[in-house]
Formats: structure tokens, C-alpha cells, sequence
């Protein structure tokens, strides 16, 4: 393989816990809620799927379905999308479903997965090319740089810059275009078995990783150099 692909959440890093989100949330705004509470209404923001790169919503109000559907295409259908599920949960400042989403992209709410430098950086040694492909509604590179990965990423492709989202195969040939590798000498990574599957009709190589909490997985990615290096 002359190149692999990478998928951001669940595959490289992993969100916070919704508990911790909403916790850094409310110190942000300066408020609180008692641990009872606290407990209560993360649990609620879970079930609502409003955490993103958390949980898939229980169930998705019908007056979202059409964004939901579309929420990975562009920043705006991503915000409406996660804040109006949020806005389905009592908060004790309405502010908060704001503050809540724009916490989310900071480098603070984002974790790597403990083998991610130590994979990325044997593969930056075997002068294999790295793409980052994600469905995604945010510019994630400040989180790389924060996290001192960026320097082994060659090149980003985000659904919302392209108006298009895995697995559609136009997202996954525009990263091995611009990484400047055929499909066949490309292996894409992920943990999500039909967006990140939709490498395969391109003729990329797939390998899924699971989407564990870090603590939980912490060599998920070495199988990688097994099938590249």
C-alpha cells in the first residue's frame, strides 16, 4: 500500500463522555447543576444523540429528519442538526445548546487513541502517504494540531468542504487524488462498516477498527502496519 486513509472519530480520536461535555459546558457559561441533575440531563443528552461523534439519537424528531439526513454536507446543516436535537433536552440556560455544540470541536473534548502517534508516525517512516477522510460538519485539523498529529497527515478531505459524505466513493477519490495514489495502492480505516465500506467500490482496501472508549482500545490500530508496512 502506498497510502492509507483515516477516519477521524472513533478510528483516530474519540469524544469525551457526554457527562464531561456537559460539565465543561456549564463551567464555561458559569453554571452549574447538582450531581443528581448533572447525572440526569447528560443521560437525556445522550439518549437525544445531541453529542457529536457521541451516540446516535434514540430516535430522531421528525421536524430533523430532513436535516439530520444532510447534517455532515455542509456547517450550518451540521450545527441546526445536533443543537435542535440538544434543544430537545431542558438546560438551564438556553445559551447552553450553543456553548454545548461549540464545545465539542475544541481540541479539549478530543482524545487520540493511545497507538494513534505511534502508527501514524511508523507509517510517516515507511514513507506511506496518510489522509484524513471524515463525514464531518467543522474544520478538525486544529484538533490534530493540538494533539501533535497533524504533522503526519498529508492531506484532509471533510464532507462539509465537498457538499458529500461517505460513503459516497467521490469523497475517498478525491483523497488518493490528492495524495496522488491509485485506489488499489489505498487502504482505508474506519469504524463505521458502510460509510467508511464505501471505499471498496472505489477498489480501495478496507480495515474497521471499533469505536471503544480509549481506555478500552488501546492497540486497535496496530493491525494497520501489519497490512501496509
Amino acid at each position: 500500500m502506498a497510502a492509507v486513509l483515516f477516519d477521524f472519530s472513533g478510528t483516530l480520536f474519540r469524544i469525551e463522555s457526554t457527562e464531561a461535555w456537559l460539565r465543561a459546558a456549564l463551567t464555561g457559561a458559569g453554571l452549574t447543576l447538582s450531581g443528581p441533575e448533572l447525572t440526569e440531563t447528560a443521560r437525556a443528552l445522550q439518549a437525544a444523540g445531541a453529542l457529536p461523534g457521541g451516540a446516535n439519537p434514540l430516535r430522531v424528531p421528525e421536524e430533523l429528519a430532513g436535516v439530520w439526513e444532510v447534517r455532515d454536507e455542509s456547517s450550518a446543516a451540521h450545527r441546526a442538526a445536533y443543537t435542535g436535537l440538544s434543544r430537545k433536552v431542558p438546560l438551564p440556560d438556553p445559551r447552553l445548546h450553543d456553548v454545548l455544540y461549540d464545545r465539542h470541536m475544541t481540541p479539549g473534548a478530543w482524545t487520540p487513541y493511545p497507538d494513534a502517534a505511534e502508527v501514524l508516525s511508523a507509517l510517516r517512516g515507511h514513507g506511506v502517504a496518510v489522509g484524513v477522510v471524515s463525514n464531518i460538519g467543522w474544520d478538525l485539523r486544529p484538533v490534530f494540531r493540538a494533539h501533535g498529529l497533524d504533522r503526519y497527515v498529508d492531506t484532509y478531505v471533510l464532507s462539509y468542504e465537498h457538499g458529500i459524505r461517505k460513503p459516497d466513493p467521490r469523497l475517498f477519490e478525491t483523497a488518493c487524488a490528492a495524495l496522488g495514489t491509485e485506489p488499489g495502492q489505498t487502504l482505508m480505516v474506519g469504524d463505521d462498516r458502510r460509510a467508511d465500506g464505501g471505499a471498496a467500490a472505489l477498489g480501495c482496501g478496507v480495515h474497521f477498527v471499533d469505536h471503544l472508549p480509549v481506555t478500552e482500545r488501546p492497540a486497535g490500530l496496530r493491525p494497520v502496519l501489519d497490512l501496509v508496512c
